[in-house]
């Protein structure tokens, strides 16, 4: 008998086993969060807004200076905004997350056979027998944190040790906004006038590119169209400001 035929016979329920490479493919993305894609959208912010000041101030034709001066308070005001934002938007959210953390921990002390009987009926209504969604749930009830961790995740659609931090959030808010803010303001501290207005275009068009593959990679959508879109998108902003510069600044009417 072949070594084949005895594998086949001898373990039958690895004879249908999909491939390694199969459950290597099957596979889902964060789709809430992460650090990579926070600060991509965070560059891109920065990138956008930065850009748009700057050119709306460069069409007036100031000195140099000014446009720099210009640049410099755009990043600070915008990456303090943004970090400021982040940190009071995860702070409330985590206060809320908490306070209802505590109110479902009080309602497993009061009524635990409420509780049991409402996870019971959650298992049921997923397929399972009311024998074996009540005895799952009679397990998981048995154990306080796997309980409140349980009935968080099934009733708020959230995980007690996962509720982020509002600092860290802030911080990285900031850092990804000033990088992105700095791009097209590294130019006028080279040099001036049309070459630096001509520099601060490319340098945004290039981190553009940049930023657009990096959202076709996390969103999995076509990478010309994601990067045509950012580019678009951080262009038509800058092209209108500097439209408005031009028009009301010290050359304009």
């Amino acid at each position: 008998m072949s070594e084949s035929r005895l594998g086949s016979e001898d373990t039958p329920e690895g004879a249908h086993a999909p491939p390694a490479a199969a459950l290597d493919e099957h596979h889902h993305r964060d789709v809430q969060g992460g650090a990579a894609r926070a600060a991509v959208f965070g560059v891109s912010d920065g990138l956008v807004s930065n850009l748009g000041l700057i050119l709306g101030v460069a069409g007036a034709g100031p000195a140099p200076a000014v446009v720099r001066v210009a640049g410099l308070a755009g990043l600070v005001a915008g990456a303090i905004s943004m970090a400021a934002g982040e940190y009071n938007s995860m702070k409330v959210q985590s206060e809320l997350l908490e306070r209802e953390l505590e109110l479902e921990r009080r309602e497993l002390r009061r009524n635990p056979e409420q509780e049991t009987a409402e996870l019971a009926q959650l298992y049921e209504s997923r397929g399972m027998e009311p024998e074996q969604a009540r005895e799952v749930a009679e397990v998981v009830m048995s154990d306080p944190e796997v309980a409140l961790e349980t009935h968080a995740r099934e009733e708020l659609g959230v995980d007690p040790e996962q509720l982020g931090s509002p600092t860290a959030a802030a911080t990285s808010s900031f850092a990804a906004f000033s990088l992105g803010a700095l791009v097209p303001l590294v130019p006028w501290f080279v040099t001036s006038g049309t070459p630096a207005l001509f520099g601060s275009l490319a340098a945004a068009v290039v981190a553009a590119v940049a930023v657009g593959a990096a959202i076709s990679r996390f969103t999995d959508r076509p990478l010309p169209r994601a990067v045509a879109r950012q580019v678009l998108f951080t262009l038509v902003p800058a092209a209108l400001t500097y439209a408005i510069g031009s028009a009301v600044g010290v050359n304009g009417i």
